[in-house]
């Protein structure tokens, strides 16, 4: 089946997919509008999933009803920055999500390529952090795109880095907006959540916890049979 996909390499997404970095994101992105003076809840957390840094910063302000300049800007952004990585720092291997491990050392074994691709600028740190930065062939994270996602580009570097063309390449994400990233690449896009919240990817797994490359593929396969 993997033949007839020709699948020659796996992007990941990080937070929610690799490690759940979610909830310091929260913390971080909540102390900063609790000093600006407002708060917000975990649900509109949810909504900065996949989001870069700087659209996160604008929406919480949006939240928030504050008006800061460019250079206001930066410097809360830099401050929050320094608080998640204060967090991260203290990661430990165990919080890499279950089932995780296991999946790339299986796709590893086949001899499929595999690449990060994460809007995250502290990727390489959390990967590290948790062991397993030489799991990655390639990494592309928030410091080497121009656009975020939902645009491709992320994915579409990725596979470059692979030397793996976007119809040969699977996309593993959990929000919204990589998954559009990865359909509008041409890439097989397998959400990681939700099928209510996640509909646009072509498949969707709970997790990698008793998953197989084959499982995946075969379903992909199937989800490609049932299009022609």
């Amino acid at each position: 089946m993997a033949n007839r996909l020709s699948i020659q390499a796996c992007i990941f997404d990080l937070d929610g997919v690799i490690v759940d970095t979610a909830k310091y994101h929260f913390v971080a992105w909540r102390r900063l509008a609790n000093e600006l003076g407002f708060d917000f809840s975990e649900e509109r957390n949810e909504q900065l999933k996949g989001v870069s840094r700087v659209d996160s910063l604008n929406l919480i302000l949006e939240w928030g009803g504050k008006t800061l300049s460019d250079d206001e800007k930066a410097d809360w952004a830099a401050r929050k920055n320094d608080w998640y990585l204060e967090l991260i720092k203290a990661m430990q291997p165990d919080e890499i999500l279950p089932g995780v491990v296991p999946f790339l050392e299986d796709l590893r074994d086949r001899g499929i390529r595999i690449a990060l691709g994460s809007a995250s600028k502290n990727a390489r740190t959390i990967l590290t952090q948790v062991g397993i930065l030489d799991r990655f062939d390639a990494l592309v994270d928030g410091n080497e795109v121009t656009h975020g996602k939902p645009h491709p580009e992320t994915f579409l570097k990725g596979a470059a880095a692979l030397d793996a063309a976007p119809g040969e390449t699977i996309v593993f994400e959990d929000a919204v907006k990589g998954v559009k990233a990865a359909n509008t690449g041409g890439f097989y896009s397998v959400g990681v959540g939700s099928p209510e919240v996640l509909h646009e990817a072509i498949i969707v797994i709970p997790g990698f916890e008793g998953l197989t490359p084959d499982e995946v593929f075969d379903r992909l396969q199937r989800a490609a049979d049932r299009v022609l």
